[in-house]
């Protein structure tokens, strides 16, 4: 599908039945699978031949949807997992273990925030939060010897802030390790990260590439591009033999285009069990053949609605990158030229309490724990996803107390601007 357009992808990339074979993706709703011979099933434990024994590890409706997610992001590998905390988690943990360091940018969704840097530090790994908008000088001095991943997210969520991802990645190749990007709010349709350096991509595809607010779920996407051999004192997992898996060395015997998700399945898929269910699987795909459509209206309202509310006196701030007025309006020039998302935070005058007296006044936007949706719906981070962080850290992570992030949807824009238009009055 490589020559074809990213809107046919969305479409028809992942899976193309043969002749007489089902049109859609089949739900494989089962646990095991069945072999002549224990032999068969040898092959697959050893990974000398490709197949299903088990679907807390693999299941054919979790790989054609990830497959189709590789050929949007343009990786040479992916997996599913059920849920983008998930793919996180494993992103950095199959890379990263027990006395191992990352570098992450500070501007990034409260519950990855809470996972880096409370859970990840209990298992032995630490963490050097940077600026988003920090120097090269400033990127290097938080590698440390033992660093082995840098993390960020294209869009942060719910600060917006746009990360320069090509001097990210240029920081991460000059000491060996590689970039792992959160490209959840633009998707691959508004920007692929991998055409700017990164290697790892992650998504909670719970947010737009389901769109519905149907199904939870992660996916994982590996570039196939970083050297591993070439920093292998740093990554003994991909480049040393797998005693649990008969002395495989994954680099060696998968290469680099399909060593990562390999031991990210055969080892932490296997002991976690963190997979997505077929049926999610398969509404994730019926969101997915939809995504180059819908995201173009997403970007849309977003734009009227953060035009709107930056005239408006009782608006305090507003974060878009569409705005010409936005910190990172140039940034998104360059990687996010055809919009970045529907998601617009601001801040009221009058802070928290006027954020929260202006949610209850809304009459189409819900306040929801929710994102990038077909429905529009709000939240005040600092009482919810963000509720752990400190005042010190929301401010950090460019949050104010009083922050009100809006997700607008598919509706029409007038009828959201009215919705805004009542509540603020």
């Amino acid at each position: 599908m490589n020559e074809y357009k990213i809107n046919t992808k969305c479409v028809q990339a992942g899976y193309r039945p043969g002749n007489g074979e089902p049109r859609q993706i089949p739900i494989i709703q089962s646990t095991t699978f069945k072999y002549d011979t224990s032999e068969d099933m040898g092959k697959l434990f050893d990974l000398q031949a490709s197949g299903y024994f088990y679907t807390r590890l693999q299941n054919p409706t979790n790989d054609y949807v990830a497959a189709k997610i590789a050929a949007l992001e343009g990786g040479s590998a992916a997996m599913l997992t059920s849920s983008g905390q998930a793919a996180n988690f494993f992103a950095i943990f199959n890379i990263c273990e027990c006395g191992g360091h990352i570098v992450s940018s500070s501007s990034i969704y409260g519950g990855t925030f809470n996972l880096i840097a409370v859970t990840l530090k209990k298992m032995g790994i630490s963490v050097t939060f940077v600026s988003p908008d920090a120097s090269d000088e400033e990127l290097d001095a938080a590698f440390q010897e033992n660093t082995k991943a840098v993390f960020g997210e294209t869009i942060a969520n719910p600060a917006l802030t746009v990360l320069d991802i090509e001097k990210y990645a240029k920081a991460a190749h000059r000491h060996g390790v590689p970039l792992i990007i959160d490209n959840t709010f633009p998707t691959p349709v508004n920007c692929r990260p991998i055409e700017w350096g990164a290697d790892i991509v992650t998504h909670s595809t719970t947010k737009y590439m389901d769109g519905h607010g149907a199904a939870v779920g992660g996916a994982i996407v590996d570039s196939g591009k970083f050297d591993w051999m070439a920093h292998k004192d740093k990554f003994p997992g991909l480049c040393t033999p797998d005693d649990s898996y008969h002395g495989i060395t994954y680099v060696e015997q998968f290469g680099n285009a399909g060593a990562f998700i390999t031991k990210c399945t055969a080892q932490l898929m296997r002991d976690f069990g963190c997979i997505q269910s077929p049926q999610n699987a398969f509404l994730l795909n019926l969101g997915l053949e939809s995504l180059h459509v819908r995201m173009p209206r997403h970007v849309e309202n977003g734009q009227a609605v953060a035009e709107f509310l930056s005239s408006h006196p009782k608006v305090e701030k507003v974060s878009y990158s569409g705005l010409k007025s936005d910190k990172y309006y140039a940034l998104a020039q360059k990687y996010l030229p055809n919009g970045g998302c529907g998601v617009v935070s601001f801040v009221l005058k009058g802070g928290r309490p006027a954020a929260e007296e202006f949610m209850k006044k809304l009459k189409l936007a819900a306040i929801e724990t929710h994102v990038a949706d077909a429905r529009t719906c709000c939240l005040n981070p600092a009482t919810s996803t963000h509720r752990q962080l400190t005042d010190a850290q929301l401010e950090a992570a460019g949050i104010p107390a009083g922050l009100v992030r809006l997700s607008c949807g598919l509706e029409d824009k007038e009828d959201l601007i009215n919705d805004l238009k009542q509540a603020l009055a």
